[in-house]
């Protein structure tokens, strides 16, 4: 299977569907009566509470079943926020026997009878927990980034065809793609409001996401891996480091741009300003990404306190530019000037809306091939920071470089690589 998906024309059939939201869940619902999918869900921090939340809201037949973490405090947690958002409606179902600890509590979950998993854990964790949930044949939400190197992404690919062929529903945590007013923006750039595209400028300047405490705070005796999981961000073969866990948001939108066709090359730089305890994430990014025809993309990735902020997307054509953000609706200014002027609906909502409509159809959606590209195009960048080096596509997608453990024990020493240093560190 090739990171190479059908052109633009998706965005339209994209948008069509959404469109549809409003009207055909009710008719569909009916079809189905007294039929509930059951649903569990794997990693119960705030993203996952927020999944599990939206998933129950997407259909009214919909119940919380089954839940695994590797903390029960975290568990407890989410249960008591995702019955307070569905008070009295009997949607949350978890006894105790539904509530599964450990690093292999994700099988817990699948073998409870389940037709749907949210995975929500770290992303280092994904490849695997998807394909276990795709070889047992269930439908999907995954959160993104789906890996944290290439191997993953391979894996990745691996289960989006296996879940092709048996029909199963994926939906990936992409959710610009699923915000109707971007949906029109870029379908817009795609039918060739702008012209041909020239330039794409994305940033994404931000605070740090979860700081990593001192060393002197870790609880006497917490094994490595407990440890590291607990400050999962802050350890490249969990999180992928910021570029690949939160920037991958806006490497999508420059996919969904380009066709997600992918770029020939890459060339970035990075580094870490800010003393980072024993974590090994940069928290700064710029990657310029080369396309055919000259066309180049630039992402600029910054998770410092006390500096400018900035989530925007600039696209550059040679009719005119398509601005994302800066506290305005999406608009065109050029030859054919244009803004969003409708309603934006809830996209993390959206999200879990088309995955029980397709369930309920029998007609599947999956987002296996884009959200593949999009997390590799993150990884290609990384990987080009951290080495100093320019990198094509092709020498991307055949690296060798496994960051996630093929053995992971909950007591295990687990020493991580020391941070990376352009000109030094080696691609692999």
């Amino acid at each position: 299977m090739q990171l190479h998906p059908n052109p633009a024309t998706s965005s339209r059939s994209r948008r069509r569907f959404l469109q549809g939201a409003a009207t055909a869940g009710a008719a569909t619902l009916l079809r189905a009566a007294g039929e509930e999918i059951k649903v569990g869900l794997v990693g119960c921090g705030g993203r996952g509470t927020g999944a599990a939340a939206q998933a129950l809201q997407a259909d009214d037949l919909a119940i919380l079943t089954a839940v695994a973490d590797v903390d029960q405090e975290r568990i407890d947690r989410c249960l008591e926020q995702v019955e307070g958002r569905h008070a009295g409606k009997g949607k949350v179902r978890v006894p105790k026997a539904g509530q599964f600890l450990g690093l292999n509590a994700y099988q817990g979950v699948i073998d409870s009878g389940v037709d749907v998993v949210l995975l929500a854990t770290p992303p280092g964790f994904r490849p695997s927990h998807l394909r276990a949930c795709i070889d047992a044949g269930k439908h999907v939400f995954c959160e993104k980034p789906m890996a944290v190197d290439t191997p993953g992404v391979r894996s990745v690919m691996e289960s989006v065809r296996i879940a092709e062929e048996k029909r199963l529903s994926l939906v990936a945590g992409f959710c610009w793609r699923y915000n109707n007013m971007i949906v029109e923006a870029m379908d817009r750039v795609l039918s060739g409001d702008i012209g041909d595209i020239v330039a794409y400028y994305a940033t994404f300047y931000t605070n740090p996401v979860k700081p990593m405490p001192p060393a002197y705070e870790r609880p006497i005796g917490m094994s490595d891996v407990e440890w590291q999981i607990r400050n999962w961000y802050n350890f490249v073969w969990l999180s992928g480091d910021g570029l690949v866990e939160q920037t991958v948001h806006s490497a999508d939108k420059i996919a969904w741009a380009m066709g997600d066709n992918p770029p020939e090359s890459c060339v970035a730089v990075g580094g870490r300003q800010i003393p980072a305890n024993d974590g090994n994430i940069f928290d700064h990014f710029e990657v310029n990404y080369l396309y055919p025809e000259g066309v180049r993309a630039f992402l600029g990735s910054r998770q410092i306190a006390g500096c400018y902020r900035e989530n925007a997307d600039y696209i550059l054509g040679t009719k005119g530019r398509l601005t994302i953000g800066r506290g305005l609706m999406p608009r065109i200014e050029g030859e054919n000037p244009w803004m969003f002027r409708g309603r934006q609906r809830n996209m993390y909502q959206e999200e879990h809306d088309v995955l029980f409509r397709a369930i309920r159809r029998g007609e599947p959606v999956n987002d296996g091939v884009r959200m593949a590209t999009s997390t590799q195009l993150a990884i290609l960048g990384r990987m080009s920071a951290y080495t100093g080096q320019e990198l094509t596509w092709e020498q991307g997608m055949q690296s060798k470089e496994r960051r996630f453990p093929r053995r992971l024990r909950w007591n295990m020493p687990h020493d991580v690589p020391p941070l990376a240093r352009p000109g030094t560190t080696k691609f692999v």
